[in-house]
């Protein structure tokens, strides 16, 4: 099962990029072994139109561009459910186990996520109430992926 992090917005050089590649290289690395692809990083330009939802909707079909065909499509939002480590592991190895071929994590704009794409998807997820900046939150969903990988090969990163 391939994974994919959708995002808007490029991520500059500096300690969130760097954050992002060692997650990114230490999921990759135990994927393989486990049925799993990526975690692929795709980006897409932040949207121009002045109206947020204009700019939401320009957005979701950048982003809609990127999720590969027949994936479950996984929304990073700030009203989505809270799981825990071992249960978010579990998830994607049940999708994996059922034949899914993908999952793609999206992060929205400044501005969040169009209504409309978040209802197509399967999984509303999110980090707590809080405002993140969405460089750390590709830090945090890429950590959360490796964590997963590291939960399912039973390596010793994972304690919960």
């Amino acid at each position: 099962m391939r994974l994919t992090l959708a995002a808007v917005g490029k991520l500059k050089a500096g300690p969130e990029r760097a954050l992002v590649e060692r997650y990114q290289t230490r999921a990759a690395q135990l994927a393989a072994g486990l049925g799993f692809s990526g975690p692929d990083l795709r980006e897409c330009a932040e949207g121009r139109e002045r109206a947020v939802a204009a700019r939401k909707a320009s957005e979701a079909l950048s982003l809609a561009r990127l999720v590969p065909e027949r994936a479950v499509l996984i929304c990073l939002d700030e009203h989505g459910e809270s799981r825990s480590s071992a249960d978010f592991a579990r998830k994607l190895a049940h999708w994996r186990d059922a034949g899914t071929l993908g999952a793609t994590f999206v992060i929205g704009g400044a501005d969040g996520l169009d209504p409309a794409f978040l209802g197509r998807a399967s999984l509303r997820l999110g980090f707590g109430a809080m405002t993140l900046p969405h460089q750390l939150v590709r830090v945090l969903v890429l950590e959360q992926i490796y964590r997963a990988m590291t939960h399912l090969a039973g390596h010793p990163y994972h304690r919960a």
